[in-house]
């Protein structure tokens, strides 16, 4: 079975909201060796509308940014784009299919298939699969800023029970963001 894989930025409040932060080379750089590992993403709305077209625009015409670049070509490589949304009708690419309904048997569905990993990212999917108990597991990129507003990560969660994660690995950039990546016990 393949893994469903969490990804996320934060600020050092917890706040998601991806204008807050202040992304860079190494942040760049350790998502594009995320994307590497998946064949497949699953967002809502929302975050798919922020992802494309901006990231399969900037695969086609670099921006000059060699880790953007890198983190596009890797974005745009990713061979399916499942979305999630009961508002979103026409995907822009043949690689999007869009479900209304049905997140959990379809991820599950997607996680029975073979292949790499299953990647994800937003706030609203990611917290219905977490409840779901779906996700394996949580990459989270703290960024040294204190937002002082904005929507913060898990604030809409409800959970059967505590989630106990375990730590298995962790980075501090030069830049001040620290990685963090946990997995389900």
């Amino acid at each position: 079975m393949r893994k469903l894989i969490f990804g996320i930025n934060v600020t050092l409040d917890g706040c998601c909201d991806h204008t807050k932060g202040n992304a860079n080379e190494e942040v760049h750089a350790y998502f594009t060796q995320l994307m590497r590992e998946a064949d497949v993403l699953v967002y809502g709305r929302k975050t798919y509308e922020l992802m494309v077209p901006f990231w399969p625009d900037i695969a086609k015409n670099p921006s000059g940014s060699m880790s953007m670049d890198e983190f596009a070509k890797a974005f745009d490589a990713v061979g399916k784009i499942v979305v999630f949304s009961k508002t979103l009708e026409k995907a822009g690419g043949d690689k999007t299919t869009i479900f209304q309904k049905g997140l959990r048997e379809e991820v599950l569905k997607l996680k029975q298939e073979e292949g790499k990993a299953i990647v994800t990212g937003g706030v609203d999917i990611p917290t219905q699969l977490m409840e779901l108990g779906l996700i394996d597991e949580y990459h989270i990129m703290i960024h040294p800023v204190i937002a002082g507003e904005g929507r913060r990560l898990f604030d809409d969660i409800s959970l059967p029970e505590q989630l106990q994660l375990k730590l298995a690995g962790s980075k501090v950039f030069q830049s001040g963001h620290m990685a963090l990546r946990y997995v389900k016990e």
